[in-house]
């Protein structure tokens, strides 16, 4: 998934024509444009993304191969659906991938990298006994998000990080339709993220998958709770 990027303007190739599409379903995806369940036609979804039908058609092989869609003969393309399996499979993915990130980190990650995620994460639960705006809440969600990024892109294992931005899709839909980030989670969740940078500074393998483990577990059951 490209990641804090906007979709390169349509035209400079077949390639970029994909890559451009696919970009564009994934904003409208997590913007809640298009939502988890939701049955469209070929035509409104050329409409939503501004795409020709033509691209469109060379998009939906790919989405439905990942997971993202189905498509219907005769009745539609159904955007996928947030259910107790999928919830599932998605976190043990990220169980797998978040567990070897962390792994890699207490190798390889130099200290400064590890302190300024500490700091960031202090400094939002700090803000919070202040401030619950809506802008608060998404400027946490960017820490949170890049905090898990910065662990899965330091292995530098292309395909580790390809299939986890492909899961990640999924647990950003789930967590959009299930578990935001509040008052309540946030503690919660980057006091978790706690216990993994204070494990990666230690240079404690077992205290780091451990604290990894345990995050992805109380995310997972958060999910499955609602």
């Amino acid at each position: 998934m490209a990641r804090h990027s906007n979709a390169a303007t349509i035209g400079a190739g077949p390639a970029s024509v994909k890559k451009t599409a696919y970009e564009r379903f994934q904003q409208e995806l997590l913007a809640g444009r298009l939502r988890p369940g939701q049955v469209v036609s070929q035509r409104e979804l050329v409409q939503t993304l501004g795409l020709s039908i033509g691209a469109l058609r060379e998009l939906l092989p790919r989405l439905e191969a990942e997971g993202l869609l189905n498509v219907m003969p005769q009745r539609g393309i159904q955007i996928t659906t947030i259910d107790l399996p999928m919830i599932r499979d998605a976190y043990q993915m990220r169980m797998a991938f978040e567990r070897e990130a962390a792994l890699f980190a207490v190798d390889r990650m130099p200290d400064a990298l590890v302190e300024e995620q500490k700091r960031l994460h202090l400094a939002s639960l700090e803000r919070l006994k202040t401030d619950r705006t809506p802008a608060f809440f998404e400027e946490s969600q960017d820490v949170d998000s890049r905090f898990h990024e910065l662990l899965v892109d330091f292995t530098q294992n292309e395909l580790l990080i390809q299939a986890y931005d492909l899961n990640s899709i999924r647990v950003r839909l789930i967590k959009l339709d299930r578990i935001t980030l509040s008052a309540t989670t946030l503690p919660a969740a980057f006091g978790d993220h706690l216990a993994i940078i204070d494990a990666i500074l230690e240079r404690d393998r077992w205290k780091a998958a451990a604290a990894m483990e345990t995050h992805i577990r109380n995310a997972r059951e958060r999910a499955l709770a609602i």
